[in-house]
C-alpha cells in the first residue's frame, strides 16, 4: 500500500480468536477511574458494582447517581474518567445528561446501558456523544466484554441497535421516473477489514501491531488509510461505516 511499509508475514492465525475468548484483564492499576454510573434501579447498582468489581475496580471509585440533577451534583464536585448512563431517569431524558458530559470532555468515554430500544433515543444518544449503546436486556458477559472494549477505545454497539441503525440509513427511497443511484462502496483490502474487526473489538494500535506482526507506525499508517477511505475521523465512526457497507456484522 502506498506510504506504508511492507508488512511483515501475518503469524500464530489462532491467537485473535484465542484473544477474543480469553480477553487479557486490565491492570487494576491502570484502570481509569472514577467512574460516575448514572442509574435509577437499584438492581442495576448492584448488577454494575458486580461486573466492575469483576474488572478489577473498587467500589470507592464508583460514584451513582439515581438522576440527571444528582450527577450533575457529582459533576460539579469532581471531573469523571468514564460515565455510564441510562437514558431513562426520573427528571429527564439521559440523552441531555450525554449531551452536557461530551460538551465538558470531548474525550470522555460515555456508556449507554438502558432498556430503551426506540430508533431515535438511539441516534440521539450517539450523535449527542456517546461511545457505545447496550440494551440492559444483555447478559454480565456481554457487558463486561463491551466495557473491556470501551477501556481499549472500542466502540461497543448492541447487536440489535446496530440492526435498526443500519436500517435507519438505508438507501432512500428514489422518486418515480429517477434513474437508481448506488452509492460507491468504499473499497477495502482484506488487510485493512482485518485490522477493522480487530478495532470494532476494542484493540489498541498497539496490541494489532502485536497480533499481526507489525510496527505500530505500519499500523498507524493502515488505520489513517482505512479513514481517509471511509471518511472518518475516530474509530467510532470507522465502524459504524464499515458496518453501513457490510464489512464488519
Amino acid at each position: 500500500m502506498p506510504g506504508c511499509k511492507r508488512d511483515l508475514p501475518f503469524v500464530a492465525a489462532g491467537l485473535e480468536s484465542r484473544l477474543a475468548d480469553n480477553p487479557p484483564s486490565p491492570d487494576s492499576a491502570l484502570l481509569p477511574a472514577p467512574l460516575l454510573l448514572v442509574e435509577d434501579e437499584p438492581i442495576m447498582h448492584i448488577r454494575l458494582k458486580s461486573i466492575l468489581g469483576g474488572l478489577g475496580y473498587d467500589d470507592s471509585v464508583l460514584s451513582f447517581a439515581s438522576s440527571i440533577a444528582d450527577a450533575r451534583r457529582l459533576l460539579d464536585e469532581q471531573a469523571f474518567a468514564m460515565a455510564f448512563v441510562d437514558v431513562g431517569l426520573p427528571d429527564g431524558n439521559g440523552v441531555d445528561l450525554i449531551r452536557d458530559l461530551h460538551q465538558r470532555d470531548r474525550a470522555l468515554p460515555i456508556l449507554v446501558i438502558s432498556a430503551w430500544r426506540e430508533e431515535q433515543i438511539i441516534l440521539d444518544a450517539l450523535q449527542a456523544g456517546a461511545t457505545g449503546y447496550l440494551l440492559k436486556e444483555r447478559d454480565d458477559i456481554e457487558i463486561t466484554l463491551s466495557i473491556r472494549s470501551i477501556l481499549r477505545g472500542g466502540a461497543p454497539i448492541d447487536p440489535f441497535v446496530a440492526r435498526h441503525i443500519l436500517a435507519m440509513i438505508g438507501p432512500p427511497v428514489s422518486a418515480p421516473g429517477d434513474t437508481p443511484k448506488t452509492a460507491a462502496t468504499p473499497a477495502l483490502t482484506p488487510r485493512e477489514i482485518e485490522m477493522l474487526t480487530m478495532v470494532n473489538k476494542g484493540f489498541t494500535n498497539r496490541e494489532i501491531a502485536e497480533i499481526m506482526v507489525l510496527s505500530r507506525y505500519t499500523v498507524e499508517c493502515h488505520v489513517r488509510n482505512i479513514y481517509k477511505k471511509l471518511a472518518v475521523r475516530s474509530r467510532t465512526e470507522a465502524v459504524f461505516e464499515a458496518r453501513a457497507h457490510g464489512y464488519l456484522p
